[in-house]
């Protein structure tokens, strides 16, 4: 009898380039740059510099050596880019497994890019992301709602299934990664504003390699490991898993990619951009408050509204909203000291009141912001934010991001470069080779 574990494995082992929709290339193409930008900026800062400190990778690192590329350790190229890759949570996540990622693909895939093209690539990212998700399916959200990070519980098969098509595993084989993946999930959300976040990524990256490469080998498992009485499945529900569903559609194209505008919880963007809807012409100093309402997802992630850090910055919504309503742009500078020591930003901060709607989904995006001043209120309620796979970022506002981040880390003329290659990704024919 077939199981969810087998139909997985068979998929991860007949997938091909040729089986992607039309329009996967692209959506993937696009998360890997991003993904290239946003690691090169986390490799020199927070927890993406002590993965670096921790392997010995100096300051005058290439970008290859920084993206993983070309290494003689894998799995430990793995850990360190994968936590590089969510450093600074300006990364792209879908609502599909209500997680990261690209964090959980790219890091193991360019660990193992030496002799592989950029369409294998692509194929490998779309064959690990449909897989991640499907994985969640059953058990998301109340898996996240309970505690879970789900960016390191559901990326750690997505990374084995994703090293699994690079590496041309046949259905047996790729069966197994699967099911030894099923033993090493963790992360908990208790360590959200924190480097361990960040470090969650690198984690699953590496454990759903070593679980590959461990099948590779030889390693047995049990045939159900996810789908068996006290499976992953049935640990890591809160609740009975649902029915599993797979292979009717791509995730790739009903739920996609969401690309990041600001760098901090995406559980703040929402209100992000309603608040620079409605205080563009409005003098900061003139507020008199804040209301947000957002959902109760929003209210688990987001805890600190008086952050003592830029970590605890990126989950608090007193800050993101002060920043959207006293900054010109919510970039990187936005959560580094100068911006929590700003005058007017703090007094803001403690403007802004922000409560759960219960009325909303927990896992809604969609937020309500009301601004007071002397003139009046002004509210906007906003479903989604800029970024999602049916609203894209534009390419101008792509570029402007990368050239943000990469640009920590190397030279322009680099930075360039690699932005023409990555966005070329198809016609590469040896990653490793070519960076």
């Amino acid at each position: 009898m077939s199981t969810p574990e087998h139909a997985l494995a068979q998929f991860v082992a007949e997938t091909t380039y040729g089986d992607l929709p039309a329009d996967a290339p692209e959506t993937v193409t696009q998360a890997v740059v991003d993904t290239v930008g946003v690691t090169l900026a986390g490799a020199v800062e927070g927890a993406g510099a002590v993965a670096a400190d921790h392997d010995d990778i100096g300051e005058d690192a290439d970008a290859a050596t920084l993206l993983g590329l070309g290494t003689e350790d894998p799995e430990r190229a793995a850990l360190r880019v994968g936590t590089a890759a969510h450093a600074l949570d300006y990364d792209d996540l879908s609502w599909a497994l209500d997680g990261h990622p690209s964090v959980t693909l790219v890091p193991p895939l360019f660990a193992l890019a030496d002799d592989h093209s950029g369409r294998e690539l692509v194929t490998a990212f779309a064959v690990g992301f449909e897989v991640e998700c499907a994985v969640a399916g059953p058990i998301s959200p109340s898996h996240y709602e309970a505690g879970w990070h789900a960016t390191a519980t559901f990326g750690t098969f997505g990374a084995a299934a994703a090293a699994a098509s690079l590496l041309d595993f046949d259905a047996a084989t790729a069966e197994r990664a699967l099911n030894a993946a099923a033993s090493m999930p963790a992360g908990t959300k208790r360590n959200f504003g924190s480097m361990t976040k960040p470090l969650h990524a690198g984690l699953c990256a590496r454990s759903g390699m070593t679980a590959a490469l461990l099948a590779a080998e030889g390693l047995t498992t049990s045939a159900t490991a996810v789908s068996g009485d006290q499976g992953f499945w049935d640990l890591y529900g809160p609740e009975p898993a649902s029915a599993f569903s797979f292979g009717d559609e791509w995730a790739l194209d009903t739920e996609g990619i969401h690309a990041k505008a600001y760098p901090c919880c995406y559980f703040t963007h929402t209100a992000i951009a309603a608040t620079q809807a409605l205080t563009d012409d409005i003098d900061p100093e003139a507020i008199d408050h804040i209301e947000v309402t957002a959902a109760g997802g929003a209210g688990d992630a987001l805890t600190y509204p008086d952050p003592e850090t830029g970590l605890e910055a990126k989950f608090s919504m007193e800050h993101a909203v002060a920043c959207a309503a006293a900054r010109d742009r919510v970039d990187l500078a936005a959560f580094e000291a100068d911006a929590l020591a700003d005058g007017v930003v703090a007094a803001l901060r403690e403007r802004v009141t922000f409560e759960v709607d219960e009325s909303l989904p927990y896992d809604s995006h969609e937020a309500t912001v009301r601004v007071t001043t002397d003139d009046g209120t002004v509210e906007r309620r906003q479903e989604n934010p800029p970024g999602v796979h049916t609203n894209p970022l534009s390419p101008a506002r792509r570029k402007r991001k990368f050239d943000d981040c990469a640009r920590r880390a190397v030279e322009p003329p680099e930075a360039d470069r690699l932005y023409d290659m990555f966005t070329d990704l198809t016609a590469v024919d040896d990653i490793g080779s070519v960076v």
